[in-house]
This record gives structure tokens, C-alpha cells and sequence, in this order.
């Protein structure tokens, strides 16, 4: 992981204004109900260089979004940006599915039909994926590798789509279950057949899924677990061992049992993360324990989008969250391909409560992932940017939340010997919010906000209380000076 070897431009502002205490833009601010004054910081007192500091996290960057353009140029795109999302401190990125899918050129990869097409033979009416070919992807790959990036597969294997119609004996019909060189499977690797899709002569039931029932494999019989994951050439062996593949995204595990992601990590093991879309915690919770996996946190997501979007209550960021217990296992994010698809649905964060949403994840526990879309944006950019610096850095310790009501949250990252941490500080308001008898744990120490959205700087007193400040509907990130 690379660390920024510069300092943002609005920081650099207020290096050149120096240390002072003042509210944006003259407000007055809403002095809230703790007390306290504010004692300026020393007249030398400057901002520490967060690069000094190296938490050892990183962010992970979804490389993509739903029915991305141009079509089959979408990995010489990535490649071009690697270098730049290195730069910013991105240590892994997550590719959408990669090989072919019945929708061919137009497919995202979620109807997977040749688990071995990664744009090698024409099929579905087209040789290239959505994509683009398979030396762009390997190009891809080494790209990241060589800014140590990790780069993540999404793997579909709970359903497949694009096989040939076969007569069905056990549904009584005909079923697109018949995928060989002629029906949708080129490479002639893991070819399938009603045997090895629910229902079959070895297993009568499907134990969980709630879509493609005709075609969602059965992980019970030998031959597709063979296929998946234990061969030699398997799919995971093959996607690690020959494309380079790092790590795993598990679509849609809702679909097949736990011990199908254990078996697979107990042979291939890196890094994996499984669409388990459940906002309750505890299933989280009990998920990871159960496979050893890491989860994107849907608790988390849900409670910012109550928070921020639905209830205007930031008491919602207390709720229980799978971070809060399994901090490592953990993959925090506020959007995904899913969520933007369609911002009329409930599951979505606003626009305009997207970088609190963002200021939340990449200052708390858990491995955050920034969404292609939200990064892209010129608005959000540079503020993601120093966002995933903060994270990289300073975002390290014990947390602690010191205030919270509906209105506003502050939260502390305690640090460790040799590193400051940081403070949170969010506010939903419209004013500008200050609240004192913020109990740090700097004593008699000059403190700014490193967020770059509120030109406020103080000293915590001897006992290392302080008084803070957070913009209008915004958040501020304070840590010390020298």
C-alpha cells in the first residue's frame, strides 16, 4: 500500500493561514449543551504530517458499476486508473464477474455460463466480455499487482444461465441445464447437466435458493465441488493459479450453505468477502463464524442509511453492527452496484449523505470499500482522498463514543504509543455545531480538523478536555498538531 507523499490542497490552506480559531465563514455556532471555551493553540503550532503515520489498513475500490461503458474496453479503463487509486491508498480492487454470461457482450458477468471464457471463444455472440478480452484482463492484473494491489474475483456459483434445453426427469420438463463445447461452454471444462442442478438422483431439494431454481447448482455432488474448488484446474485454482486472481467476492451465498465457502477457503484460502444481504448483526455474525470469511457489513449500511436517510437520527449509529465484534471481518461500504442501480429503492444513502456516510466507515473499525461511481465523481473525489489518507493512517485504536443524539456524533479513535487517533465529529444540523467537555486523550495539546471542512483549531486542556466544532450538515476529523 502506498501512503500520499503530499499533503491535500485545503490543507495546505490552512498551513499557509496557520494555526487559528475560527468559525466557517464567520457563523456563530450553535454552542450545544457541554460548556467549555476555546483556548487557542500555541502560535508555532503546525499540522502533523499524517504520512509519518502507517496503520497497516487499506480501502478496497469496487471496481465497477452496473452495465458499465464503454462495452469491451472496461479493463483497459481500470488499468489506466491503478496507478492513481494506489497513489491514494486503495489496496485491493473488486472486479465484477469476469468470464463469459448468457447475456454475452452485454452481460455484467451474474448469469455465468463459461466459468473458463474470459473473452477466449466466441459465444453468445461475441469472443470478448462485456469487459473486453482476456489479455486486457491479464494486462489488468498485472497492473495492480505491480502497485500492490490485490485484486478480487467475483465468483457466481449458485446459479448458472445460457446452457442448452434438455429434457429435465427430475422437474418433468425441459430445463436449460446442458452446458458443453455446443451450449454454452466453449472451454469444455466443467461441463453440466441436470445431474449436478437441484433437483437431481442424489439430492431432492435445494436448500436455500430463492431465484434460478432451475439452474442453482447442487455444491453436494462430488463432481461440481471437484469443479468449483478442489481440482487442480477447478475454477478457484485456475482463477488463483493462472489468471492471479488474490481473493473472492461470493455473490448471492443467501443461495447455498455455509460450509460451501469454508470447504473452498480451507483448499484456495485469500482474501474473501461474501454478498450475505442481511442487515441483522447477529446472522452476520454468525456467518463469519461459521466460514472464517469476511462479510460486506449490511448492519453497518442499513443503520447509515436510517441515520442519515430515513430517520435523521444519528442515535442509530449506536445499533448493534458486525464491526463492532469482528472488526477484521468487516467490510464496511455505502454503496455498491446494487444500491445505485435504482435510487428510488430503499436500499440507497443519498447523494448529499454519501461522504458523512463515507466520513463514518473510513474513521470506525472494519475494512472500508469506496464505490466506482462515488470515487469518479469530481465532487467527491478529493474529499475521498483524504478520507482514505485519514483511514490509512490516523483511524487506529480503541473507539469510543463520547456524544451522540440525534443531531450529532462524536466518536474517538484512541490510537496507539505512536499514533494520535483521531475524533469524529458529525452533525446533521443546518448550523454549525460546537460541543465542549469532549474528554480526549490529548492533554494540554494543540488540536485541528484534518478533514479540510471546518477552519477550526483549539487545545484540549490539561485534563484533556476541549471544546469542538463541526460544519453544518457535515463532519469534522480532529487530531493533534505540533
Amino acid at each position: 500500500m502506498k501512503i500520499k507523499q503530499y499533503i491535500y490542497p485545503f490543507l495546505f490552506v490552512l498551513l499557509t493561514l496557520g494555526a487559528c480559531s475560527s468559525d466557517d465563514e464567520g457563523t456563530d455556532p450553535d454552542p450545544g449543551t457541554g460548556g467549555g471555551t476555546v483556548d487557542p493553540p500555541p502560535a508555532a503550532a503546525q499540522p502533523i504530517n499524517l504520512t509519518d503515520y502507517d496503520n497497516g489498513t487499506g480501502v478496497m475500490m469496487q471496481a465497477f458499476y452496473w452495465d458499465v461503458e464503454p462495452r469491451h474496453e472496461w479493463w483497459d479503463v481500470l488499468s489506466e486508473q491503478v496507478d492513481e487509486w494506489a497513489e491514494a491508498g486503495i489496496d485491493r480492487i473488486w472486479l465484477p464477474p469476469a468470464t463469459k454470461g448468457q447475456s454475452g457482450g452485454y452481460s455484467m458477468g451474474y448469469d455465468v455460463s463459461d466459468y473458463f471464457d474470459f473473452g477466449d471463444y466466441f459465444q453468445h455472440g461475441t469472443t470478448e466480455t462485456r469487459f473486453g478480452s482476456r489479455a486486457e484482463l491479464e494486462d489488468l492484473i498485472s497492473a495492480a499487482h505491480s502497485n500492490g494491489i490485490e485484486v478480487i474475483a467475483d465468483i457466481v456459483i449458485n446459479h448458472n444461465s445460457g446452457g442448452g434445453e434438455q429434457f429435465n426427469p427430475y422437474r418433468g420438463y425441459n430445463t436449460y441445464t446442458l452446458f458443453d463445447q455446443e451450449h454454452g461452454n466453449a472451454s469444455g471444462m466443467f461441463n453440466r447437466n441436470f445431474e449436478y442442478f437441484y433437483p437431481n438422483s442424489v439430492s431432492q431439494y435445494d436448500p436455500g435458493s430463492l431465484f434460478y431454481a432451475e439452474t442453482n447448482l447442487d455444491h453436494h455432488r462430488e463432481y461440481v465441488q471437484d469443479w468449483l474448488w478442489k481440482k487442480e484446474n477447478s475454477v478457484a485454482k485456475y482463477y488463483q493459479n493462472v489468471m492471479g486472481f488474490d481473493g473472492w467476492r461470493f455473490d448471492y451465498v443467501l443461495g447455498f450453505e455455509p460450509w460451501v465457502v469454508k470447504d473452498w477457503l480451507d483448499e484456495v484460502g485469500g482474501f474473501s468477502v461474501v454478498e450475505m444481504w442481511d442487515g441483522n448483526a447477529g446472522n452476520l455474525r454468525n456467518y463469519v463464524e461459521e466460514t472464517g470469511s469476511g462479510a460486506f457489513d449490511f448492519s453497518t449500511f442499513y443503520k447509515l442509511d436510517e441515520a442519515f436517510d430515513r430517520f435523521d437520527d444519528l442515535t442509530y449509529l449506536q445499533k448493534d453492527m458486525l464491526w463492532k465484534t469482528h472488526p477484521t471481518k468487516a467490510v464496511t461500504f455505502t454503496a455498491n452496484h446494487d444500491t445505485e442501480k435504482d435510487t428510488n429503492q430503499d436500499n440507497y444513502i443519498a447523494a448529499a449523505n454519501k461522504m458523512k456516510a463515507y466520513a463514518f466507515i473510513l474513521t470506525h473499525p472494519g475494512y472500508p470499500t469506496i464505490f466506482y461511481s462515488d470515487y469518479e465523481n469530481p465532487s467527491f473525489q478529493e474529499e475521498l482522498n483524504q478520507l482514505i489518507l485519514i483511514n490509512n493512517t490516523i483511524a487506529t485504536g480503541d473507539f469510543e463514543v463520547l456524544y451522540v443524539d440525534a443531531d450529532e456524533y462524536v466518536m474517538q479513535r484512541k490510537g496507539t504509543a505512536t499514533n494520535p487517533g483521531l475524533i469524529l465529529y458529525i452533525n446533521i444540523s443546518n448550523n454549525i455545531k460546537a460541543r465542549g467537555d469532549i474528554q480526549t486523550k490529548w492533554n494540554s495539546t494543540p488540536v485541528m480538523d484534518y478533514s479540510g471542512n471546518i477552519n477550526f483549531s483549539t487545545s484540549t486542556a490539561a485534563d484533556g478536555k476541549v471544546q469542538l466544532r463541526a460544519p453544518a450538515n457535515g463532519y469534522a476529523i480532529y487530531s493533534i498538531m505540533e
